[in-house]
């Protein structure tokens, strides 16, 4: 009888250890990316890691929480639990655009938290509910997935972040559930109708704000205005460039040295592949795609559809997070105000992250037992033949 050896007993186990090291990655790298600016403004070189720390706790003791929590009970306007937080969301929503603290222009901070963020959660729960009904119906490549109550929920959201303005968190919202609805079977001819109204929608917002318009034309020749709009873009590809194929080191970076503006939030990535290199900049892509291809595995695995849809929704947010960011440092995605998940410091988006793996995992765990429960019995018949045969071989 041969006997397989395993690394992992189950698919969570790759998943908490991934997490784990990216937040140790994350970790480090938020101080040494502000302890130059925590230095200089808060006289406290430890200031942002003390409050990443503090961030980081809750969101670990939240992921705790929301993995023991059954995933289904998160399926909206199913229960008061979740119509009480697409509640909560849409009242914060509305509230920071008239109390709402206002940093750099735009009004998203509400009590020290950002509303957005929630709305991302909350707007895959829904997508994630919709879909699983019309799979189950038979009816998945209808235009219908997205023409309904649930959607034009998300629409609304979407809006109201906009108006903030917030345009990058606002597509995240918008776009997440629309990538969910193209995996569930979405007719060709309709994703491309919606594509289109996609493109209208973007370029008449970008129109709209001269900001944004200035920003696409910087986009593609930042060093134009290397001192201006182009300044970020620019500082942030040097950055990168000078940390060459090892690093510069650990806490050696220069860039942090007031060069390149937000670097410990959304380009944070640039201070670690200048003290890392491109090495560690190729480990943390590697760790993120295995973090991404897990939870298709998830998805796969998940015993219901609602499962399934919730697993890729959860999915497509962290790649799509990912993508936008590394794009933007690398400069091929116009300035877009998306952390990285796990490294960029920002409280808000490290908790949604947390709760969105504790609900992953959830499903993993389910889909886990509802697999022993089915094979099991078999595994135990074939285990009872196999050692049939070996006493048989040793008699």
């Amino acid at each position: 009888m041969r006997i397989r050896k395993k690394i992992w007993n189950n698919d969570a186990e790759p998943i908490i250890v991934i997490m784990v090291v990216l937040m140790v990655l994350g970790t480090i790298n938020v101080f040494s990316s502000s302890f130059v600016l925590g230095t200089t403004d808060y006289e406290n070189p430890y200031h942002f890691l003390r409050r990443h720390a503090i961030v980081m706790a809750a969101g670990l003791l939240l992921f705790f929480v929301f993995r023991k929590i059954n995933y289904r009970r998160w399926r909206p306007l199913q229960g008061p639990l979740m119509l009480a937080f697409i509640a909560t969301t849409f009242l914060s929503l509305v509230a920071v655009l008239v109390v709402g603290t206002e940093v750099n222009g735009a009004k998203r901070w509400l009590f020290g938290a950002q509303p957005a963020e929630l709305a991302k959660l909350v707007s895959l729960m829904l997508a994630a509910s919709t879909l699983s009904t019309r799979i189950k119906r038979g009816k998945a490549d209808s235009i219908f997935n997205v023409v309904n109550p649930k959607y034009g929920i998300i629409v609304v959201m979407a809006v109201l972040i906009e108006l903030e303005p917030d345009m990058g968190t606002a597509a995240i919202v918008l776009g997440v559930p629309l990538i969910m609805a193209v995996v569930a079977g979405m007719s060709m001819k309709y994703v491309m109708g919606l594509l289109g109204l996609v493109a209208v929608a973007v370029v008449a917002l970008v129109c709209l704000q001269p900001y944004r318009m200035a920003r696409v034309k910087v986009w593609f020749d930042p060093w134009a205005d290397a001192q201006g709009m182009g300044y970020q873009t620019v500082q942030s590809l040097s950055t990168i460039g000078s940390g060459g194929f090892w690093g510069m080191g650990l806490g050696e970076g220069v860039s942090k040295y007031e060069y390149l503006p937000e670097a410990h939030t959304d380009f944070a990535f640039a201070i670690f592949s200048q003290e890392h290199g491109y090495m560690g900049a190729f480990m943390v892509f590697m760790l993120l795609a295995l973090l991404v291809l897990l939870c298709v595995r998830i998805a796969n695995r998940a015993p219901d559809e609602f499962g399934q849809m919730l697993a890729t929704g959860i999915m497509v947010l962290i790649a799509g997070q990912a993508i936008a960011n590394i794009m933007m440092v690398g400069g091929l995605l116009p300035v877009v105000g998306v952390p990285l998940p796990f490294i960029s410091y920002g409280g808000s988006s490290l908790i949604v992250t947390m709760v969105a793996m504790g609900m992953l995992l959830n499903i993993c765990d389910h889909g886990r037992s509802l697999e022993r429960h089915y094979d099991g019995p078999e595994k135990a018949e074939k285990e009872a033949r196999d050692n049939k045969a070996y006493l048989r071989l040793v008699k």
